[in-house]
């Protein structure tokens, strides 16, 4: 029933008054958005003290009671229609690897400029290509140990596992629309990268298994993606061919000789490159370097392979599958780059360290005051399938051949054959659409991290996956 007022006399009328009305407006409002008491993040060092693009809210879900393990996420709210805009939770891989990477390096609302000195506060400038540009973001580090999560027993928390991970984050997700349930309307989707692409489907599994349980809350999910996916050592390790002496297995299979050989030597081979993106030194520049000269045959299109409109440089390479060993990921556990005592080839991760282990960004984001590292944490691997995915065509980490194998290999009728996909009319890669829902998709001239060195691609295909719409 609706209230309203009348100038008439109260015979005529209820008359509502003005401080009541008031009272209403203010419930209805805390209705709408029931964030917790505390959440909200009302600047960020090194923005300058300019009010942010969208709401931000940032905080600790515990996962476990016994262990103590909570996790750390980071909200940005859609800059478009909070209310109505997809909702994505994103996770970066590793196994270990913080999601601060994404919300730094590739979409997230911020372009970080680097302090100019070791240690520094980075300088922050609106991303015009951001991910929060069509959506709401969730940016969690999981499992416990990695980012700014943590545990309080590392004993036990820290050795962990793919099964325990997806459950952990199944719990994070109840326990989080609980703090927000606002977003339960939302459709919901889970993405990501890299070792991603085992955390996401064992995540979508329990997502899916809860909601036909009846699990509450319900959540709205409606699909996932994974950019570079770890599969399997067999599509992955087999995706970097080297020659029949290894008859189609070379990377997990060097029982003969001859096959032991013939990987060695496309190991010396490569050994040079950059395997996130292999068009692009160890340490880049601001500068585009020539694929061709301007006075080759070769079309633009191949010449300009590794231009990007990303207005700072890009950063020294992350890691990946491989980490920490430049191997195909195999069951067991993988060691932390600590307990090797070796250093990350090709990575330099300054801008984001600087900033995120700043006791100023820590207060503003209701972070603990631990020093972070960006890839921590052992993990105990299980290998499973994944279902949906897109990828870069420069990636020797993860190589699109073999992302591309598995999708062809589920054995689902094509129902759009291979073809280009355009950006700003300019063909941005190649898409096959298979039925039940899969795509396979690349983004010509991108690397390992797709959205750091092609940000305008990445939104356009972004933007339109969470829209339904064709590529």
């Amino acid at each position: 029933m609706a209230a309203s007022f009348s100038a008439s006399s109260p015979s005529s009328a209820r008359v509502v008054s003005p401080t009541l009305l008031l009272l209403l407006l203010a419930s209805f409002a805390c209705h709408c958005r029931s964030a917790p008491a505390g959440a909200q993040v009302t600047g960020l060092p090194g923005f300058g003290g300019a009010q942010l693009p969208s709401k931000h809210y940032a905080g600790y879900v515990t996962v476990d009671e016994k262990l103590g393990s909570r996790l750390f996420y980071y909200l940005v709210e859609s800059e478009r229609d909070p209310a109505e805009d997809p909702l994505v939770l994103w996770l970066n891989g590793g196994p270990g690897c913080s999601s601060f990477d994404g919300f730094v390096y590739e979409h997230g609302p911020f372009n970080f400029e680097s302090g100019g000195s070791a240690g520094s506060l980075p300088k922050l400038h609106l991303n015009p290509y951001s991910w929060s540009t069509v959506s709401s973001v969730i940016y969690l580090d999981s499992p416990a140990g990695v980012g700014l999560s943590y545990a309080k027993d590392k004993s036990k928390a820290y050795t962990t596992g793919d099964l325990h991970t997806a459950h952990d984050l199944h719990t994070f997700l109840l326990k989080w629309f609980q703090l927000y349930p606002e977003f339960l309307k939302n459709p919901f989707y889970i993405a990501g990268e890299s070792y991603a692409g085992i955390y996401i489907p064992t995540l979508s599994h329990k997502v899916v298994k809860g909601i036909h349980e009846g699990v509450k809350p319900a959540i709205n999910f409606k699909g996932y993606m994974v950019g570079n996916g770890v599969c399997d050592t067999v599509f992955d390790g087999n995706a970097i061919e080297t020659s029949t002496a290894c008859q189609g297995n070379d990377w997990n299979d060097s029982s003969s000789d001859k096959c032991r050989t013939a990987v060695s030597k496309v190991d010396e081979v490569i050994a040079g490159l950059n395997i996130y993106n292999i068009l692009e030194p160890c340490y880049h520049s601001k500068n585009i370097k020539e694929v061709a000269p301007q006075n080759s045959r070769t079309p633009q299109s191949f010449r300009d392979l590794g231009v990007t409109d990303k207005p700072l440089p890009v950063r020294t390479r992350m890691l990946g599958r491989a980490w920490p060993l430049r191997a195909s990921v195999r069951a067991g556990r993988v060691p932390s780059w600590q307990e090797l005592g070796a250093s990350v080839p090709c990575m330099n991760d300054e801008v984001a360290t600087a900033w995120l282990n700043n006791d100023s960004v820590r207060s503003a984001i209701h972070a603990e005051p631990f020093i972070i590292r960006m890839f921590e944490a052992a993990i105990i691997i299980d290998i499973f399938i994944y279902f949906i995915c897109f990828s870069d065509d420069h990636d020797m980490c993860v190589p699109y051949t073999g992302s591309e194998a598995w999708t062809a290999s589920l054995g689902y009728r094509v129902v759009d054959s291979w073809r280009p996909w355009f950006a700003d009319e300019e063909v941005s890669g190649y898409t096959q659409v298979y039925e039940n829902g899969l795509t396979f998709a690349t983004i010509k001239g991108a690397g390992h991290t797709v959205p750091e060195y092609k940000p305008q691609e990445a939104l356009a295909f972004y933007s339109r996956w969470l829209a339904g719409s064709k590529l």
